[in-house]
């Protein structure tokens, strides 16, 4: 579940966290108005205890002090309400509305707090009780799935499936995420490397042990799941992400934020592990659209401030 959770939460919770922050602005907005028709009112009732106190016989004690005294508890409200409007707007100056680039970099590191092995349990709890507002459960009997809706805060819903216990499956065969996880992975990496990226993610065989090359290896053989051969790899297009940007051209983190959107396809089966791109996904009209827009920027930023003021007063001066 926690890596479903993980791979979800971008774009899903980014659009999520953007709409909340959204709707808590314009509830900022609804509050500092409520705040002004209040502090309107309270004008208003001040200058009519002050009419009132003003239209009073100066001889008649007893009704010019109560008269005062509802005039001093008006101003006194007025102050009130001043103050509180004074404290929201200053408020509203030091807070900073994230932008998408902003959610997208706090997403992405959301993986990192997530894998970490100091991170507190109840950090997390907090991050999915932030994230998500509820989780309906429905199960899928003819396709053996668990089906969950996730609807985030903001309004966003993702459905995540997950595979049913079968009749018959026992707690000794390795979990599917695992079997899938190896069947992707398997395509760029060597048993012992798998073994490895495994054991970084805190996964265990069936039996609950740590796993070995051996241990890889059995499991590939009993599921029918190639092993890795670089002639295959390189034939078939299989690359990870550093040799997928390098082919683009691009950075690394580029890349992955553009999977992330879902303008170029790849498989990323565990969240402390590799990346797997097939090279007909980097030949696609998205993929082009992306390394031009990068050059564009990039040729944008090259050229000095200084100079683009020269060549726009030259342009003018020669008209």
């Amino acid at each position: 579940m926690a890596k479903e959770v993980l791979r979800v939460v971008h774009p899903a919770a980014v659009n999520a966290a953007i709409v909340a922050s959204e709707g808590a602005a314009r509830q900022q907005d609804d509050v500092l108005a409520a705040w002004a028709r209040d502090l309107e009112a309270a004008r208003y009732a001040a200058q009519r205890a002050q009419k009132q106190y003003d239209a009073t016989d100066p001889e008649n004690r007893l009704v010019a002090d109560e008269l005062e005294r509802r005039w001093n508890h008006a101003l006194q409200r007025v102050r009130e309400i001043e103050g509180r409007i004074d404290q929201h707007v200053q408020g509203r100056r030091q807070v900073v509305i994230p932008t998408r680039e902003e959610f997208d970099a706090l997403a992405a590191d959301l993986e990192a707090v997530w894998n970490d092995p100091h991170s507190d349990g109840r950090l997390k709890k907090r991050i999915l009780h932030t994230l998500i507002q509820e989780i309906v459960v429905d199960v899928d009997a003819a396709g053996g799935e668990i089906i969950l809706t996730v609807h985030w805060r903001g309004g966003v819903h993702t459905e995540l499936r997950v595979p049913r216990r079968r009749r018959g499956q026992n707690s000794s065969q390795a979990p599917t995420e695992i079997i899938e996880a190896v069947r992707v992975l398997a395509r760029i990496c060597s048993d012992d490397v798998l073994a490895s990226t495994l054991n970084r993610n805190s996964l265990l065989t069936g039996r609950g042990n740590r796993w070995t090359r051996e241990r890889v290896t059995a499991l590939r053989t009993y599921h029918e799941i190639p092993c890795y051969d670089p002639e295959r790899r390189q034939s078939q297009g299989w690359m990870n992400l550093t040799e997928a940007a390098s082919v683009l051209g691009i950075n690394a983190r580029t890349l992955r934020l553009a999977v992330e959107r879902g303008e170029i396809k790849a498989d990323h089966p565990l969240p402390d592990g590799p990346w797997v791109f097939q090279r007909s996904a980097l030949e696609t009209p998205t993929a082009a659209a992306l390394v031009a827009r990068v050059r564009r920027r990039t040729q944008e930023v090259a050229i000095p401030a200084s100079q683009q003021g020269t060549l726009g007063f030259s342009r003018l001066s020669s008209t």
